[in-house]
């Protein structure tokens, strides 16, 4: 039985995770040992755990934390380390206090590494590419043993299936390296400079690749097979491989007046259909184009092999997706794209490399957020810098607790052993101190010097917050606080309307900028830090709205 589409995406957008894996997907119960919990990960991160659905072994939980934000990269390492104790193998599903996202977090384990797996819905997207990874893990009551089971390491082909990233990409790239070998071959004659002709594939495939992406989304044309449908049409027109080939007569007329150029001609409409212009260099006269001129042909026939593999999957803009069902197709998203040229094809002849979530994340917070305060500052500087009145910095000295990350302060209400106490204040009696210290005082590997070194520290920032001494957005980057979750506060703490239309503003029109962009990592991960703060805007606004609204309905009842 196929899945149910519509069920699915309903239960997916209200985070109904019991109804969508029992109902829909098909999963069991879980186990009645396991119950809903409060727990503690290493780093004194807290959360809560609440078992979802099982199979086979394998368990969903949906994560919550106190503070009501989905955790950090590390911190999800951590509850996923602390969960594995109850359940080796597991789905994490972190939700946020609003219940507006929700992080699916899955571990795979390959040859004594593990490889994080994490996958982002947000409410209000369709769901689609999403829906098509869960129709992965689907069973039929019919592929299960008397015991609910499947067969030994079914369900974890199935989560794979499901949640492993780096499969498709693997299975895209081994066939793509003999591809752009063939490619490369149809027309290495043309271009005797072995280095230009390899590079020169690799521009033809990077924009073909790129036009599978639009043309599905129906931008070319109004044609979700735009290419396949021009190759056959220069085919029936002009024959096969003939001295207007498909390269030469259309595609380079498709590339440079038409992705490439403004200027539209009736002739150039006539031939390539209504085409967006792309103002993005890719498909501008490459320098090698200019250097060979008219010197390159490339047959038909290597275009047709070429499509027939990227026709193999279903190339994704997520979130939004045009087909209305689920698709039997892998699918090759911009990000999966983007990770497989960084990873195996430009990096030993561009130095590309793929920047990991962890990185990512501290880079873009730290640099978004100052600019996102410093264009707020500007426009409503008495939030920042009233001295007879509140300030936005007035949240830090309140509870200074709040914005020191549970790392920093783990361990830092128990008092410490008395041979290392005595050593604090008297360096003649310090003994073990360079020893491992105990697991409920200490974060993995730090010896008791670091722990009395990292409580001096959490001491010191606690007292300089408390003080009301932090009054800029770049100490709390000097100071490593969570700078995120104080921007949310701020936000959501906004006394008047002034300075919440003045970060509204700069939320709204930043622009972010990656000179290198590969991937787009780093573009992810700016949106993940600016989407919150939208969101936060918007609640804000929506409880000002109702308070004029309960204080007109007010007035008029007098």
């Amino acid at each position: 039985m196929p899945l149910n589409f519509q069920a699915t995406q309903q239960h997916l957008r209200n985070f109904e995770f019991r109804k969508l894996f029992i109902n829909e997907l098909g999963w069991n119960n879980p186990p009645h040992a396991l119950k809903p919990a409060d727990a503690e990960a290493k780093g004194g991160v807290g959360f809560h755990r609440a078992p979802v659905a099982e199979l086979s072994g394998i368990t969903v939980f949906e994560i919550t934390t106190p503070g009501g934000a989905i955790p950090e990269a590390n911190d999800r390492a951590a509850i996923h380390a602390a969960v594995a104790k109850l359940a080796a193998e597991n789905i994490l599903i972190f939700t946020d206090k609003a219940r507006t996202q929700s992080l699916w977090y899955w571990v795979k384990r390959e040859a004594g590494k593990a490889h994080r797996r994490p996958h982002l819905y947000v409410k209000g997207q369709p769901g689609d590419l999403f829906i098509s990874k869960l129709d992965a893990l689907r069973v039929d009551i019919s592929e299960l043993d008397k015991d609910g089971k499947l067969a030994p390491g079914e369900g974890n082909r199935r989560v794979k299936k499901a949640l492993d990233v780096e499969r498709v990409t693997k299975k895209f790239y081994d066939q793509f390296t003999k591809e752009h070998a063939a490619f490369l071959k149809s027309f290495a004659a043309c271009i005797p400079v072995r280095g230009d002709a390899e590079w020169y594939a690799s521009v033809m495939l990077n924009r073909l690749m790129f036009v599978y992406f639009i043309q599905h989304k129906g931008f070319l044309d109004e044609d979700r097979d735009y290419l396949r449908t021009r190759l056959n049409l220069t085919r029936r027109e002009r024959g096969k491989d003939q001295f207007h080939s498909f390269y030469r007569r259309f595609l380079i007329k498709l590339f440079h007046d038409g992705l490439g150029g403004k200027k539209r001609t009736t002739e150039l409409e006539k031939l390539i259909g209504r085409i967006p212009y792309l103002n993005g260099g890719m498909f501008d006269v490459h320098e090698l184009e200019k250097k060979y001129d008219t010197g390159i042909e490339i047959p038909d026939a290597a275009f047709e092999r070429i499509f027939d593999y990227f026709d193999k999957y279903d190339w994704v803009l997520d979130p939004a997706r045009t087909v209305q069902q689920p698709g039997d197709k892998e699918e090759i998203n911009p990000d999966v794209l983007g990770y497989i040229f960084e990873k195996y094809i430009n990096q030993k002849q561009m130095g590309a490399y793929y920047t990991k979530e962890d990185i990512t994340e501290y880079i873009s917070k730290n640099t978004i957020i100052p600019f996102l305060f410093d264009a707020a500052r500007k426009e409503c500087s008495v939030a920042f810098e009233n001295p007879n009145g509140p300030t936005v910095w007035d949240l830090l000295a309140k509870n200074p607790d709040r914005y020191i990350y549970a790392a920093v302060k783990k361990g830092v209400e128990l008092p410490l052993p008395k041979n290392i106490e005595a050593g604090v204040g008297d360096v003649s009696k310090r003994d073990g101190w360079n020893k491992s210290a105990e697991a409920e005082f200490a974060l993995p590997t730090e010896t008791w010097r670091e722990v009395v070194a990292r409580r001096t520290r959490c001491e010191e920032i606690r007292e300089k917050l408390a003080a009301g001494k932090v009054r800029d957005i770049n100490e709390l980057i000097t100071l490593n606080l969570d700078i995120r979750r104080f921007a949310l506060d701020v936000i959501e703490n906004c006394e008047g309307p002034d300075l919440l239309r003045a970060f509204w503003h700069a939320i709204t029109t930043i622009t972010v900028l990656d000179p290198t962009c590969g991937s787009g990592a780093f573009i992810f991960a700016a949106l993940n830090i600016l989407e919150p703060l939208y969101e936060a805007c918007l609640d804000r606004m929506t409880e000002f709205l109702n308070d004029e609204t309960l204080k007109h309905d007010a007035a008029k009842l007098k």
